[in-house]
């Protein structure tokens, strides 16, 4: 029973959070690329307020579920939930170590005060988004894999 919760939860949480990124990169920020600045910097600015304890909870329920799932399942299957925990706290570190800071700084931008490397920085969110994303999306198949190879191996053993 713990290792069915445990994969439960962490299935649930690595599916919402690669959902959310991916989301976010196939709508959010081509949405910021579509409006002018002055409206980007106010939406990007009150997503970043409702969004972030939100998407750094979520990161961090991922990487405790993930992990908590490695410590219910045997050799060979439990590597794939370490893996899956490993990119989620990837998904975590790359945030806070790379997106958080850029947020700092654009919420203390104006349309008409940019900084001189607005667009640099603006670029590197996106290439920290991306790495996120792809981080999140590998942690959700990797425990896709994991749910069908722990269904096989049971089946296996009951025949």
């Amino acid at each position: 029973m713990p290792r069915r919760l445990a994969q439960a939860l962490a299935l649930l949480s690595t599916g919402l959070l690669a959902g959310a990124f991916t989301y976010a990169l196939f709508s959010i920020v081509p949405t910021f690329k579509a409006v002018p600045l002055d409206v980007h910097l106010q939406f990007r600015t009150a997503l970043m307020h409702m969004n972030g304890i939100v998407m750094q909870a979520l990161m961090a329920i991922s990487l405790l579920t993930c992990s908590w799932l490695a410590i219910t399942l045997r050799a060979p299957t439990r590597w794939y939930a370490v893996g899956a925990g490993l990119l989620a706290l990837t998904s975590l570190l790359v945030t806070r170590l790379g997106n958080v800071p850029i947020n700092g700084r654009i919420k203390t931008w104006s349309a008409s005060s940019l900084p001189p490397d607005h667009a640099e920085l603006l670029h590197r969110w996106e290439l920290y988004h991306n790495i996120r994303t792809a981080a999140a999306v590998a942690a959700f198949v990797l425990l896709i894999v994991l749910v069908d190879k722990t269904r096989t191996i049971a089946t296996q053993m009951n025949t």
